[in-house]
């Protein structure tokens, strides 16, 4: 059965999946994507010699960087001269899980559970996968299925975050807070949000290099505005 809208884009949904095969496996597809989705990136700025906060005393009169800055007449010596650090880009947002419409089409698993079992896995992703049960059990087989790794490291499973197909992120998960908003007769949640903030793991994996790549792609499209110049106002 069809929507009477044969010609209807299909929509993607985001999702958290774990980088590499481990027991239990961990993948979350968004019931629903985030309605707002907040990024950041922290950038703090020094210069040679500048005094670290355990030197600074009230009584002698320190350099600041406003001091550094204002013996620069040209900007281009002054951003080679000053020292940046370059924070990894920070994300945020809500994850809603609601049991209303498999319940309404009769699954079974939600009729059980209700949405404890998405739940459960979005916990799992901030625990050390040492402490999976699971993961145990595997380390006792006497013939392990060749090519699956049962890796149980002492740190938390690896993330990607999946948003589209210009973003594949790896990530650490900072907070997850959940709230469950309804519960069915036997207590089961069957409403509730997760707010998660993560930590973007920037370096030279194909994940996140795919997605700079992405990224500057986008900033290259941008050229197309070029002309919009001309209604900026640039001081001769």
């Amino acid at each position: 059965m069809t929507d009477g809208f044969p010609n209807k884009p299909k929509i993607l949904r985001g999702a958290f999946v774990e980088f590499g095969l481990s027991l239990p496996p961990l993948l979350v597809v968004f019931q629903f994507n985030p309605v707002q989705l907040t990024r950041n990136r922290g950038l703090s700025y020094s210069f040679p010699g500048a005094p670290d906060a355990a030197s600074k005393s009230s009584a002698v009169p320190q350099r600041t960087l406003r001091n550094f800055h204002g013996g620069f007449s040209n900007l281009l010596s002054l951003q080679k001269e000053q020292l940046v650090t370059v924070e990894e880009q920070k994300l945020g947002f809500d994850i809603r899980l609601d049991a209303t419409d498999r319940l309404n089409e009769g699954d079974t698993i939600t009729e059980q559970f209700g949405i404890a079992p998405q739940i459960a896995t979005l916990e799992l992703m901030t625990y050390p996968k040492r402490e999976s049960l699971l993961g145990s059990l595997a380390d006792l087989l006497p013939v392990k299925p060749k090519g699956f790794s049962f890796t149980r490291s002492t740190n938390p499973p690896l993330i990607l975050f999946i948003f589209g197909r210009k973003r594949v992120l790896p990530v650490n998960i900072n907070t997850m807070n959940i709230t469950e908003t309804e519960f069915s007769t036997d207590l089961n949640p069957v409403r509730a949000t997760v707010a998660v903030s993560l930590t973007v793991i920037e370096g030279k994996s194909v994940p996140y290099l795919y997605s700079k790549a992405m990224t500057e792609g986008m900033s290259v499209l941008n050229l197309a505005n070029i002309t919009d110049v001309a209604n900026v106002v640039v001081p001769g």
